[in-house]
């Protein structure tokens, strides 16, 4: 069983949704990197419930306790232990259906792996709570990316049918501009079209009136990457953003760039023209390789959708299997869920694409690029 990720910049996670406490140890971050925890607050509050009829009635105050390696907010190159206690936790809801197999869940998949031996309450550590330890490690790590000029950003494209504008995908410039106007909204839903907001939110409460759910495409952008970042084959920037977006609980599927809509053009339409700007810099006119090529960054803006499927806790009845009896048997959940995840998903993306790219710089700048970025950020070639 493992539950780190990571090479050079690593975090592990741990706990179970009912247990005492979930969290991180985020072990690698150089000596004297800043820790700002209104900063990780607020990434903790994107991530939390709200118990509107949009998340999960399961309202957590989500506090993160530093139990160690930062001193007087800075880090000391030590161990960061981050530690969220649970405290609004309902075991009795699962009580009376415990010996059913959820369907979409990882209850028979835990069975076959675990041997019964595993903590069930809530899903466990198999539930999305365990993201909150992602969210805290991965906080620390955007905001050091953030002081070497990189910016990571996740959106909401599609939720429930609804659409939201699209990131800048072949324009540095105007990304930017988006990045900045997402930095800007501290309330709501991460969407760029203002008036997509109540659409969304109109069709996420009709799915839980029904007792369903929904699901939706998230989008993350990566800009201010050097070129020359990455390994070809096994350790790509795709092969390991990919690693990280499928750790996160309920995503299904992942493209970069034109992604499958490679798929119906030709390689005069797929390829990206190499330019020289103004300043001598080598730039695409184009960026349907999201920023990829082999593998490595070019400089371009990295940019990545994943679909979330729609959260498979649901009140309606279900078809399923009572363990034990080895019988067919019907379900009707109970509990407190989510009619939709992807609100909550998008800073948890972010954070996820933080640890991958920070462990990506550590392998090729060492863990100067923390404290003197502008060192080694140097363009290749």
């Amino acid at each position: 069983m493992k539950n780190t990720f990571g090479s050079n910049l690593c975090l592990t996670i741990f706990g179970e949704s009912h247990g005492r406490a979930v969290g991180a140890v985020l072990d690698g971050m150089a000596a004297g990197c800043p820790v700002d925890e209104a900063f990780l607050a607020r990434c903790m509050d994107a991530r939390r419930a709200r118990g509107d009829g949009l998340s999960t009635a399961r309202v957590e105050a989500d506090a993160i306790q530093i139990l160690s390696g930062v001193r007087e907010g800075r880090t000391t190159g030590t161990p960061i232990t981050l530690m969220i206690e649970n405290q609004n936790t309902r075991s009795g809801d699962y009580a009376r259906t415990a010996a059913l197999l959820r369907p979409g869940h990882a209850d028979y998949t835990a069975y076959a792996k675990y041997h019964g031996f595993q903590d069930a309450r809530g899903g466990g550590h198999f539930s999305g709570r365990i993201t909150a330890g992602l969210v805290a490690g991965g906080g620390i790590v955007l905001a050091a990316l953030e002081q070497a000029g990189i910016q990571i950003s996740t959106h909401i494209r599609r939720c429930a049918g609804v659409e939201d504008i699209p990131f800048a995908q072949d324009d540095p410039a105007a990304l930017a501009a988006q990045l900045a106007q997402l930095k800007q909204k501290t309330e709501g839903f991460a969407l760029l079209d203002g008036a997509a907001e109540e659409p969304m939110k109109a069709a996420i409460r009709a799915a839980g009136s029904e007792g369903d759910s929904v699901g939706g495409i998230l989008e993350t952008a990566i800009l201010g990457l050097p070129a020359g970042v990455g390994e070809p084959f096994f350790d790509s920037v795709e092969s390991v953003l990919a690693h990280m977006a499928f750790s996160i609980p309920a995503v299904k599927g992942i493209e970069f760039g034109a992604g499958f809509g490679f798929a119906d053009l030709r390689g005069s339409q797929a390829n990206d023209p190499f330019r020289v700007d103004e300043v001598g810099r080598i730039t695409t006119a184009t960026n349907q390789n999201a920023g990829i090529n082999g593998g490595i960054t070019n400089g371009m803006p990295v940019l990545f959708r994943t679909v979330v499927k729609p959260t498979p806790s649901i009140y309606k009845e279900q078809q399923t299997v009572d363990y034990p009896a080895r019988e067919n048997a019907t379900l009707s959940i109970h509990g407190r869920h989510d009619p939709c995840i992807v609100p909550r998903a998008a800073i948890v993306q972010s954070c996820a694409a933080a640890l991958a790219i920070g462990d990506f710089l550590c392998a090729r700048y060492g863990e100067g690029w923390m404290t003197l970025p502008h060192t080694f950020f140097q363009e290749e070639g």
